[in-house]
């Protein structure tokens, strides 16, 4: 019954990581997100069929933290002074969101653990800001892999150039199948276990676990 913990706080994690990318644009001149009505925390414009839904049932059935993605924000490039380096700093304020969550989380959870970890209450707290922890720590790296329509990939066709950037944006109607392949097949969740081994290890200090 994990997930009624888990679903929650990957959908406010989903949606803040969107909410992230548009207010990022929106500070650099690009008010699409704005004026589409995606600069809010209102769930239901954010929510994909197959990143918020389809992906984290998936993810659960197979045992692993629910991992997804809310539906992209509208962004123009071509509205903020320099598109290339604007859209690279928009994708990567997603990621950038994830990470800030997890912190808060880690510093929620000792916080939980100093003041009330006994009882029900505290342990489903604990166990809500653990999963609040990993799954973001997912996210960020997760929307990190260079597969369209996550944000490496916006970072992947920031930077190409050239005969590369051809060859790379021929996956791009693909992006959503090779996604669920990888999840499917397993090899989403081998490459994503040892990195997110190592980033827990990195928040057990300021969690106040050993």
């Amino acid at each position: 019954m994990e997930w009624i913990l888990q679903i929650p706080v990957l959908f406010f994690s989903v949606i803040f990581h969107e909410f992230a990318h548009g207010f990022a644009a929106y500070r650099r001149g690009d008010d699409t997100a704005y004026l589409s009505g995606r600069l809010t925390f209102n769930p239901l414009p954010h929510i994909d069929p197959v990143g918020t839904v389809l992906l984290p049932a998936a993810c659960i059935y197979f045992g692993f933290p629910a991992i997804g993605w809310a539906k992209p924000v509208p962004v123009n490039p071509y509205r903020m002074p320099n598109p290339r380096r604007d859209m690279a700093m928009v994708a990567v304020s997603g990621p950038l969101s994830n990470i800030l969550l997890a912190l808060l989380a880690a510093i929620a959870f000792k916080l939980t653990l100093l003041v009330f970890a006994n009882g029900e209450l505290g342990r489903a707290l604990l166990r809500m800001f653990s999963f609040a922890v990993v799954i973001n720590l997912l996210l960020a790296v997760f929307n990190m892999i260079p597969v369209f329509p996550l944000d490496g990939s916006h970072l992947a066709l920031g930077f190409l150039e050239g005969r590369a950037l051809e060859i790379y944006e021929k996956h791009l109607p693909y992006g959503t199948y090779i996604i669920l392949g990888l999840v499917f097949t397993g090899l989403l969740q081998s490459i994503m276990r040892p990195i997110l081994s190592l980033a827990m290890l990195l928040m057990a200090p300021i969690m106040g676990v050993s």
